[in-house]
């Protein structure tokens, strides 16, 4: 697996961060709003970092794109944390956001019983959804639209006239995504710009996982025969081949093959697909931990022969 580690952090999302974590002290409930094919590579460490014990409803959005089972395997990991509930939506499906707001009394009775409005802060990583969720719940478009990641540049509190006062937020990215398969998920999705990692990389990560966890997706999208093709490279060729991707000479345009398999996995068109389960996650942190301690030792190790070096040299 390439190695491409997202590292974007622009400076209005760095603004973002410094004005959230000033508003955070006066929020009773957080709304955090998650893509539902990613429950956690679109999570925010950010969020866990700044929130203190403030309560969160984790909204996982775009249900109607993922995997029902997993769905509610990852709601029920989400509410294992202290704090926190979650719950499952499409855009698509008006009644289910608003059930949101439900969530939101429930997390704060104490609002309710001082008859105050409920202040709310909704986040969420660029191109989760926040903004469509936000029109709908405020009844008419104060946020803006778009299929493009980070199109919110800046705070608004909204009233929602229903006892909930709700600040949105730009989407924020954190700093660095050092899970290399959070980086390829959240490309594969569009949570971040193609631009930000290759996007034929991109496919030959994804296309793996498909080939593993949903092969009849595939199959019957496709056309393709069975077995399916053992490697990353000889599956997308197979995809290309069907679709008709091909250059002079017979040789497969393997980006436009990349292009179509990401682009229908975007649209749902290939089915309702989680790219993650929770039992993955916790595999991966572990060699994220193991892969950050070999490059402490490395680096120490360099500092030291740096510093013999400079030593001798001085003799």
């Amino acid at each position: 697996m390439v190695n491409n580690t997202i590292q974007w952090f622009p400076g209005h999302m760095h603004k973002a961060r410094k004005e959230i974590e000033e508003s955070i002290p006066k929020i009773d409930v957080i709304i955090e709003v998650l893509d539902a094919r990613i429950p956690f590579s679109s999570e925010n460490p950010l969020i866990s970092a700044i929130r203190g014990d403030k309560p969160v409803v984790k909204v996982l959005n775009k249900r109607d794109l993922a995997d029902p089972e997993l769905t509610e395997l990852w709601i029920e990991h989400l509410e294992k944390e202290q704090g926190v509930k979650a719950i499952a939506i499409s855009t698509s499906q008006q009644q289910e956001v608003q059930k949101i707001m439900d969530l939101c009394r429930k997390l704060a009775p104490n609002r309710i019983a001082a008859d105050k409005n409920i202040r709310t802060m909704i986040m969420g990583i660029p191109n989760v959804g926040k903004s469509t969720i936000i029109n709908i719940l405020a009844g008419r478009s104060v946020a803006i639209t778009g299929n493009q990641p980070a199109v919110t540049r800046q705070q608004q509190r909204i009233n929602l006239q229903n006892g909930i006062v709700l600040s949105d937020t730009p989407g924020i990215l954190w700093p660095k995504v050092e899970n290399p398969h959070s980086g390829f998920r959240l490309a594969a999705t569009g949570a971040v710009k193609d631009t930000a990692m290759d996007y034929q990389d991109v496919a030959f990560y994804t296309v793996e996982y498909l080939g593993q966890a949903y092969a009849a997706n595939l199959i019957e999208r496709y056309q393709l025969d069975e077995p399916l093709p053992e490697t990353e490279i000889e599956l997308l060729e197979a995809i290309g081949a069907k679709r008709g991707c091909k250059r002079a000479g017979g040789h497969i345009d393997l980006h436009k093959a990349s292009e179509i398999l990401i682009n229908e996995l975007r649209s749902g068109t290939l089915g309702n697909i989680t790219l993650e389960r929770p039992e993955m996650i916790t595999e991966e942190l572990v060699q994220v931990a193991l892969d950050n301690e070999r490059r402490a030792e490395e680096k120490a190790r360099n500092k030291e022969e740096r510093r013999k070096r400079y030593l001798k040299n001085k003799r």
